[in-house]
C-alpha cells in the first residue's frame, strides 16, 4: 500500500525554518502534547495561529477542515519587480490534465 493511502486517525506536520518553528495538527490534543515536550528541552514562545510564514499566507476553515495556502504577496512583489503589476490577467489554454512535450 502507498504511504499516502494510509489512513491515520491523528497526525503533526512540524515545519523547521532557522530558529521559527510551525505545527499543525488533526489532533488538538496532539498538538499540545507536541508543544509541551518541545517546550520542555528549548525555549519557545507560542505565537498563536500563523497567517503569515515565510512569505506565504494561510488561511484555514476548520469547520470544513479546509487548510489554504497562497503566495500571492510574492506574485505581486515579482509582478512589480518586473514592471507589470498593473497588467491584466487572461485565461491560458492549457487545460487541467493537459500532457507538454519538445516537440
Amino acid at each position: 500500500m502507498h504511504l499516502l493511502e494510509e489512513k491515520w486517525e491523528s497526525f503533526i506536520i512540524i515545519v523547521l525554518y532557522v530558529d521559527d518553528i510551525l505545527l499543525a495538527s488533526s489532533n488538538v490534543e496532539l498538538l499540545t502534547e507536541t508543544k509541551f515536550r518541545l517546550n520542555s528541552h528549548f525555549v519557545m514562545k507560542d505565537l498563536g495561529d500563523a497567517f503569515v510564514v515565510l512569505g506565504i499566507q494561510i488561511s484555514r476553515d476548520r469547520s470544513r477542515g479546509i487548510l489554504g495556502l497562497s503566495q500571492r504577496g510574492y506574485i505581486d512583489k515579482v509582478l512589480k519587480r518586473f514592471n507589470m503589476h498593473s497588467c491584466s490577467s487572461c485565461a491560458t489554454l492549457v487545460q487541467n490534465g493537459d500532457k507538454l512535450s519538445k516537440s
